[in-house]
């Protein structure tokens, strides 16, 4: 006999929503979440909300949020049929953005809405969740799986994500603490990261994403789907001796760097220091792009610029993986000097 629970079930399901599928989907991703259990994690996945006990121990904790996507990127995803590393690339623009603020990182929380619930690449999707949250030291309390039928193409999705993190009130990184003579220091990108993709799609509409391209070393759809960068670990264990944070995502160079300076001051980098990736010079040849509006759109090859003392650049660029000094703040209005 059919209980009233799987009637409705049918019913729901010719309407194009199966909610066994979500039942699988949750089975599925339980392991990928379990790597994430940090010890501040209160109950279980499955619950109506995600609980997490702030650190013990701290004076003033401030709470510091972050939510962002993946935006376009997503259809380079679904060209090459590979879901797991865009969940990593959502909980980097989260996290690394918190990071600028100086907080750690505590807790993410992810919504996935799909055109049709496939259990298996659902679960792909938050193997890359999890694994971002593996990468920043955070956990994954929970989240959400929206079958919309009629609304995505059943091939198709969308992710979204929203990070909390914790730091002291007198350790928040404040941009009034910056003055002329501090240093500015790069840490590399590991690509284009999760921005300006309506431009790169734009730039390569027509090509074939499985194309091997011989400058960068694999095909052009692995090299786009590259995960973004997670600064977390990097930059933590220097956060003492950083002033302010840059995380440099849509809008390039030129919109975010000036948002960790305050007015008065600008930071003059040298662009022959920029260790930039061939991917942005194929986008740049491709495109036919000048290479000024290429610092306006991506991060070319820096994902992230810490502005610190002059006496700590040297162990500030030591210490995180392939930083380097990119330039210094000068007296002057405008936030910005390529030169």
């Amino acid at each position: 006999m059919k209980s009233e629970r799987d009637t409705v079930s049918e019913s729901y399901r010719a309407s194009g929503v199966d909610v066994q599928a979500g039942y699988d989907a949750v089975r599925l991703m339980r392991e990928h979440v379990a790597r994430t259990i940090t010890p501040g994690v209160l109950g279980g996945l499955g619950g109506f909300g995600g609980m997490f006990a702030l650190p013990e121990g701290m004076r003033k904790p401030v709470l510091v949020s972050g939510t962002d996507g993946v935006g376009t990127k997503l259809k380079i995803a679904f060209t090459m049929g590979k879901h797991d590393t865009v969940g990593i690339d959502c909980v980097a623009m989260c996290v690394n953005d918190v990071l600028c603020c100086g907080a750690r990182p505590l807790f993410f929380l992810d919504y996935v809405a799909v055109g049709k619930n496939i259990p298996e690449r659902v679960a792909e999707i938050v193997s890359g969740v999890a694994e971002g949250c593996v990468q920043s030291e955070c956990a994954l309390i929970g989240g959400e799986t929206a079958e919309m039928p009629g609304f995505y193409p059943e091939d198709e999705y969308d992710i979204a994500g929203f990070c909390v993190g914790v730091v002291e009130r007198d350790e928040i990184l404040d941009p009034k603490n910056v003055k002329a003579g501090d240093v500015v220091i790069a840490l590399p990108s590991s690509g284009v990261h999760s921005n300006g993709f309506s431009l790169v799609r734009k730039v390569f509409a027509g090509h074939d994403m499985k194309e091997y391209i011989p400058e960068l070393g694999r095909t052009l759809g692995e090299e786009l789907l590259t995960p973004t960068r997670i600064y977390v670990k990097d930059v933590m264990p220097v956060i003492r001796r950083v002033k302010s944070i840059a995380h440099i995502t849509g809008g390039g160079f030129w919109e975010n760097i000036p948002r960790a300076l305050p007015d008065g001051l600008s930071a003059k980098i040298d662009t022959r220091k920029i260790k930039v990736p061939p991917i942005f010079d194929v986008i740049m040849s491709a495109g036919d792009i000048q290479r000024e509006e290429m610092f306006h759109v991506f991060n070319m090859g820096v994902g992230m610029m810490l502005v610190c003392e002059r006496d700590d650049a040297d162990f500030v660029a030591g210490a995180v993986n392939g930083a380097y000094v990119a330039g210094e703040i000068v007296e002057g209005e405008g936030g910005l000097l390529l030169c």
